[in-house]
């Protein structure tokens, strides 16, 4: 038999580059009506969390659709954070209400509902089934779900771009996801004006969320390095670095250096807002395609082991630990431990964050300047901060060890060893 085209290495050849349509600009919401009448649908269920209802922008949604002659049926207790339990209940709400197109408003949070209640809608079963194994049974939806819009009013997940929905099992102490291709929405209507009211926190964990997206898919294992798929089916949506994705993140790091400190200090600043806005669904396609690893890995558990932090500026209503701070806490370390495996990439993410060329940069250089980031965004200084102390690490390692999904685009191999020294590294980042 003669060899495959890739030399009979058994390494992959292809990757894929799918992304969501976006529209962008100040004052796009308004379009939501005509968006949703394009799409051919008579009944939606709107997404959203009592936050941003309150702040008036889900209603003004829900008034524009309505507009359209299309009806609509508000979902207003999406929470922030999700669990498998809030997750059921929405998707129960889906299947009861027979619609035939979804809108979701809000941040991941509501973004990721909808996704589910779409999937549970389409095509029912459990949501544990569907959860990426070895916690849920992995399985896949069999044909492309009912169509939904995403408006995001954050600017970190970049979740309108993105086949991903993330959910805390609390009962497994454990955060993780469910993605599939199907999952990701038909459009994103990305308008700056929506996060004109973000408190400062929320600003500065979305946007490190941003950052550290674009800079794990940018450093991640070259798509030509891994497994070659048995099937297209088996090709992940997470493929590793690529040339397509690489254009993406690179322009997510260099708006996120650029203006993330801005829109912190400065909630009005509309040029950075819009900046950090569109900069969060160029890193979600950026991450889309080529993935995401440690930093997240950890984030999960750090999120998902202990419920005692209460973040400012977020809703007081429970703790919980914010993604883009439960993510950044331990980037540093994630990094000065991948450098010496693509020492070139490093310094390049180094180079778009700061701005400026650098000549000589070795393995502190990126996390030096995340550390300088994070401290002028008002950052936590580390896992520490977060509720957790060195008893804590076995129990962080074993929780991110079941991110495979994630840690194998890492671009070295990471042990349990390795996980718990850089948690060890991250309790206190200065």
């Amino acid at each position: 038999m003669a060899a495959s085209g890739n030399g009979g290495s058994g390494h992959e050849t292809i990757f894929t580059m799918e992304a969501t349509p976006l529209k962008y600009g100040q004052g796009a919401s308004e379009e939501v009506g005509w968006e949703v009448k394009r799409l051919g649908v008579s009944r939606v269920m709107l997404i959203s969390d009592p936050g941003v209802i309150e702040a008036g922008i889900t209603p003004r949604i829900q008034e524009l659709i309505e507009a359209e002659g299309v009806e609509v049926e508000l979902w207003d207790r999406a929470r922030v954070e999700p669990t498998a339990d809030s997750f059921q209940e929405a998707a129960d709400f889906a299947v009861e209400g027979n619609f035939d197109g979804f809108v979701a408003v809000g941040g991941g949070t509501s973004i990721d509902t909808a996704k589910v209640s779409d999937l549970i809608a389409t095509h029912g079963g459990e949501i544990m089934d569907y959860v990426n194994p070895p916690i849920g049974g992995g399985k896949k939806p069999p044909s492309p779900l009912k169509p939904l819009l995403a408006v995001p009013t954050t600017s970190g997940t970049g979740a309108e771009a993105t086949t991903v929905a993330i959910l805390d099992i609390p009962d497994q102490r454990v955060k993780t996801g469910i993605s599939h291709a199907y999952m990701r929405p038909v459009r994103g209507i990305v308008d700056p004006n929506l996060t004109m009211t973000l408190p400062a926190e929320v600003t500065s964990s979305a946007g490190l969320d941003v950052v550290c997206h674009a800079a794990e898919s940018y450093i991640s294992k070259p798509y030509d390095e891994r497994p070659k798929a048995e099937s297209p089916d088996e090709r992940p949506p997470y493929q590793g670095a690529n040339p397509i994705a690489d254009m993406w993140s690179a322009k997510a790091l260099e708006y996120g250096g650029k203006y993330l400190r801005r829109a912190v200090e400065n909630g009005e600043d509309v040029e950075a807002r819009g900046a950090m806005m569109l900069g969060a669904s160029l890193a979600g396609i950026g991450f889309g395609s080529a993935g995401v690893h440690i930093p997240h890995a950890c984030s999960y558990p750090i999120a998902g082991l202990k419920h005692e932090y209460q973040p400012p500026g977020y809703p007081q209503d429970h703790p919980f630990v914010p993604h883009g701070w439960s993510v950044i806490v331990t980037a540093p370390a994630a990094f000065r431990f991948t450098y010496d495996a693509q020492p070139e990439r490093h310094r390049r993410v180094a180079e778009l964050l700061s701005g400026e060329s650098i000549e000589r940069a070795d393995e502190n250089t990126l996390p030096e300047i995340l550390i300088q980031l994070m401290k002028d965004v008002g950052a936590p200084k580390g896992v520490r901060e977060l509720g957790y102390d060195e008893d804590d690490i076995d129990d962080l390692v074993e929780g991110a060890m079941k991110q495979q999904r994630l840690l194998v685009g890492t671009p070295k191999e990471v042990t349990e060893e390795d996980l718990a020294n850089i948690l060890r590294e991250s309790m206190d980042n200065w």
